[in-house]
């Protein structure tokens, strides 16, 4: 190596197996070697790679950062700087990672010594630090079936409202049965186009992984083909962000055949852009008759089979929208007041709905608990009689393709004499929660609908302050009897709705 180094006047380097075999040959520059994207040897999460590098440096120093990011990002058992004096190998600089920071430091740097002159075993010593990693380690509920997570957050904005956001997503955790290791939130002045946060706050990352057994990073913010590709690629780890995150709850909440449909189109148009050519089984080519010539590469008939399942998924959800459609006239024909549940998920429409009806739909302090929207009808005790309906839940940041794939459903809201918003007003960002909604509502159109203010949940506020103004009504949907104000308002409002429409 520190021949061929002083000959051609590059740095040469070795990825090496523990088995001894070499892996991997690179010829870099003057400056600096470039390792290859290493898919054929992957690494489970919490674990080390198995593969050391060893490469020689034109100056008379040892690893620099770039070796240390590079060894942690790529989780190398070790990397190995070779110094060259008059053509001969000098010093053998070496660093590993640690399980736990030293000198706030995530790493070690070993003594040089003389290639000749090394009297430790390397692959011992890379087992017995791959040893105290599994020790610090608890034990990972990942071999269980369950995924570990750590929750990441970069912002430009405040950091108390990043918090906020960070908090909802631990609880949209929660609901995908994903159990959170750590958060980490990152400030910064612009988003990194790569990898969204810093390379060194990614190194960070990484370590924490191999220390929490963490095997997925779940990023707040939604994150663009390449972005998810970079950030894989470094980490070597599963990488998701908030709105797949909501796809698959969504799509393991759904019950009814609608919306399993709904989900599955909203799914096939965000995977539509992820894919890519970087695996190289999607440059294969296919023959035949009809694809004489080149053909059609993997990837593109990936592209159409999604594209034509798309179009299908449309033509199903229209015939359901005609359907519901026909319900709907028949429920006009009747002359019965509509009552629609809106609000922020979690907020506690859907208990609202079993105790005013004494009904039994599965309610939980979960967001997206439930799904599709139910319908019932509800007597008043002066004999009017209304049909009230429960509809999917709000969030903020809404992934666009599934408030498009829901759009069937919520046509439900265009039919509504009355909404009833409902506001969690034991949560402390409720103000910005009601507001999330208002703006869906009128990017909805629904505007015109008369609405009505329901705070609810008000066992768990402990302090007597009030929202202000007198635009809502105060309840807990757990009780009944709070429930004794908020009919006679509905009536009158339904009164005053009839009204203007001239029944």
């Amino acid at each position: 190596m520190a021949a061929l180094t002083t000959e051609l006047n590059r740095q040469i380097g070795l990825l090496i197996h523990r088995s001894g075999k070499v892996e991997t040959v690179i010829v870099g520059d003057h400056d600096r070697i470039v390792i290859p994207v290493l898919d054929q040897v992957r690494c489970a999460g919490g674990r080390l790679r198995g593969l050391r590098c060893v490469h020689t440096t034109m100056g008379s120093s040892g690893p620099n950062d770039e070796d240390i990011m590079d060894m942690a990002c790529l989780r190398l058992d070790m990397i190995s700087v070779l110094t060259i004096k008059d053509g001969f190998p000098d010093l053998l600089y070496s660093a590993h990672l640690l399980p736990g920071r030293i000198d706030d430091k995530d790493w070690q740097l070993l003594p040089p010594v003389h290639p000749s002159a090394q009297n430790q075993s390397c692959i011992e010593l890379i087992e017995t630090i791959e040893d105290e990693f599994s020790r610090a380690r608890p034990i990972r509920a990942v071999d269980e079936g369950l995924d570990r997570a750590i929750l990441i957050a970069v912002t430009t904005g405040s950091k108390s409202r990043a918090e906020d956001s960070m908090a909802e997503l631990v609880e949209l955790a929660r609901a995908a049965h994903v159990q959170v290791v750590d958060q980490v939130i990152q400030r910064r002045r612009t988003i990194h186009p790569r990898f969204i946060l810093g390379r060194g706050k990614l190194m960070e990352i990484v370590l924490l992984s191999l220390r929490t057994g963490a095997n997925l990073l779940l990023f707040d913010q939604e994150l663009s083909a390449s972005q998810v590709r970079s950030v894989t690629t470094h980490t070597d780890l599963r990488v998701i962000d908030r709105t797949q995150l909501i796809l698959d709850i969504f799509a393991s909440r759904a019950l009814s055949r609608e919306g399993k449909l709904q989900i599955e189109m909203a799914q096939l148009k965000y995977l539509l852009p992820m894919l890519s050519t970087r695996d190289d089984a999607l440059s294969r080519l296919t023959g035949g008759i009809g694809a004489r010539g080149p053909g059609e590469t993997k990837l593109e008939i990936d592209r159409r089979r999604i594209n034509d399942r798309i179009a299908r998924l449309g033509k199903e959800l229209k015939a359901v929208a005609r359907q519901r459609y026909h319900r709907r006239a028949r429920r006009r024909k009747h002359d019965v007041p509509v009552i629609s549940l809106v609000g922020y998920t979690n907020a506690g429409k859907s208990t609202l709905l079993n105790t005013l009806t004494k009904s039994e739909i599965m309610a939980e302090d979960m967001l997206f608990a439930t799904l599709d929207p139910t319908s019932r009808r509800l007597r008043f005790p002066t004999d009017l009689e209304v049909i009230i309906t429960d509809t999917v839940g709000f969030i903020r940041n809404l992934p666009a393709d599934l408030l498009k794939a829901f759009a069937s459903t919520l046509e439900e809201l265009n039919e509504a004499d009355l909404l009833l918003h409902v506001i969690d007003i034991s949560n402390s960002c409720w103000r910005e929660q009601a507001e999330v909604v208002d703006t869906l509502l009128h990017d909805l159109d629904l505007g015109m609908i008369p609405c009505l203010r329901v705070f609810n949940k008000i066992d768990k506020v402990k302090d007597t302050f009030h929202p202000g103004g007198n635009d809502g009504i105060w309840i807990s949907a757990v009780d009944r009897r709070t429930l004794d104000v908020l009919l006679p308002v509905i009536q009158a409002q339904l009164a005053g709705s009839d009204m203007r429409k001239g029944r």
